[in-house]
């Protein structure tokens, strides 16, 4: 089974859910076999998600000649690159600025996180989605970690995997965060199913409660012998033991990935020494982040990390939509929420243990790491002592994969409300992690109805490579 101490109870469990593995596995062969060509050096991709919209006046982009009202409380630091300033609630991540780009001018025209989402995971813009209750379906376009599926050859550890869980609450998982109309064999892994959606998670993998490895084990010995004797007693002809053969395959790959020491290993943080889990944190953030390095060493192609916080009372709060005065965070102001556990102290944290790790590991050129959320912050500080949704300015994050460090790439206004110089939208990003993993965003994929369609409409942003 898989480890279920520590680390994973936070993260959550990992059940086995409705989808029939064997199934899974064989409707996976027909994924392309083209392999991921093109200049990009990433092997793999951790992608951080920062759900409810970071305020990027408050963490990459400060402007402390803004008047007061606008400028943010926490103050301008240097960072190990002249000239780069983050705030002061970000020490750790300052002196990694010679490993990131960051994009100061990354724009798009909504303020709803659910158009924000959508946009900013598949490149696409769907103006005919349901707010507030956008559920995912069939026709959505495919997800970043549906892409990297389909061009992922089958192995026991997934393409793509989601981490703690996928964005939902109110019973509803967002558009955008799976294969779309590519079908469920390229969704992403989920660990588990976002709090409040009473779903199961998709292709989960965890056996149930009940059934340890032994039984699982016994079954499938019993259940080969049974199926041996009834091709003896049938007297099967060769091309009906061929076939059946062939399906053997599958359930044995599935057994593979539920029992098979390289799948247990690859999500057992507790394997990791005691230093390192104190490097990243002893906390869902920091735990997910270094399962995140785990999974691509072993393999896996991308791990989206899904930021947000499960209240004490139950209630799912995206704790980066700070506009503060949020109940089950205790009616705090929204600077008070950056400044908790489950914002920026963490994110700091984690985020420089994860270059640190890659870069020890010489695993950081083969990694591209992405960092953003759905929108921006408004310029103006609300009443609550926070800050309202804004899509027209933000910032992006990247680092590793063949990005060049210590650079920032466009620029905002005196309030960074508006891109004065090189504007990036969500597409343009989502191509350039495309040709960063080193399939052509121009690469037609078809959807239910044969059409065709680009990866990527956008541009790679070459001036950060």
């Amino acid at each position: 089974m898989l480890h279920r101490r520590d680390a994973l109870l936070r993260l959550g469990q990992v059940g086995l859910g409705s989808v029939a593995l064997p199934q899974l596995l064989q409707a996976e062969t027909v994924r392309s076999s083209q392999p991921l060509v093109g200049s990009g050096t990433a092997k793999s991709c951790v992608l951080i998600y920062l759900w409810g919209g970071p305020p990027q006046m408050d963490m990459w982009d400060p402007k402390p000649d803004a008047p007061e009202g606008i400028r943010s409380p926490f103050l301008p630091i240097a960072t190990r690159v002249p000239g780069i300033q983050f705030t002061d609630q970000l020490p750790r991540m300052a002196r990694h600025a010679d490993k990131m780009a960051v994009i100061r001018s990354y724009t798009h025209e909504s303020n709803q996180h659910e158009v924000g989402v959508y946009h900013t995971l598949t490149g696409k813009i769907d103006n005919t989605l349901a707010v507030p209750r956008n559920r995912r379906s069939r026709r959505d376009f495919p997800s970043l970690g549906g892409i990297v599926s389909k061009f992922s050859p089958p192995s026991v550890l997934p393409a793509s995997v989601t981490i703690p869980r996928p964005i939902g609450h109110d019973g509803v998982i967002y558009t955008g965060t799976h294969a779309g109309f590519l079908g469920p064999r390229f969704d992403p892994l989920e660990l588990q199913p976002p709090a409040e959606v009473n779903v199961p998670a998709a292709h989960s993998m965890e056996l149930p409660d009940q059934l340890s490895q032994a039984r699982l084990q016994a079954r499938q010995g019993i259940l080969s012998l049974l199926e041996k004797e009834d091709r003896t007693a049938q007297g099967a002809d060769l091309m009906r033991v061929s076939a059946k053969s062939g399906m053997d395959r599958f359930r044995e790959q599935a057994f593979s990935l539920l029992v098979s020491p390289e799948a247990k290993g690859a999500f057992d943080i507790t394997r990791e020494s005691d230093a390192t889990r104190d490097q990243y944190g002893r906390n869902e953030y920091g735990e997910a982040i270094l399962l995140a390095r785990r999974l691509i060493e072993g393999g896996v192609r991308l791990v989206t990390m899904t930021w947000y916080y499960v209240c004490p009372d139950g209630n799912v709060a995206n704790v980066w939509d700070n506009h503060g005065g949020t109940g089950s965070l205790g009616g705090i102001s929204g600077y008070e929420m950056l400044k908790q556990p489950y914002c920026l102290p963490s994110l700091d944290q984690a985020y420089a243990a994860l270059l640190d790790d890659l870069s020890q590991r010489g695993l950081l050129d083969e990694t591209l790491v992405i960092m953003l959320g759905e929108f921006g912050r408004t310029p103006k500080i609300n009443k609550d002592a926070g800050r309202d949704h804004w899509g027209a300015c933000q910032s992006v994050v990247l680092a590793g994969g063949g990005v060049r460090g210590g650079v920032v790439h466009g620029a905002s206004d005196a309030q960074a409300a508006f891109p004065t110089k090189d504007p990036v939208r969500p597409e343009d990003v989502i191509a350039t992690a495309y040709h960063c993993l080193g399939l052509p965003p121009e690469t037609l994929i078809h959807d239910s109805q044969d059409r065709p369609h680009r990866l990527s409409e956008g541009q790679v942003v070459t001036a950060i490579l």
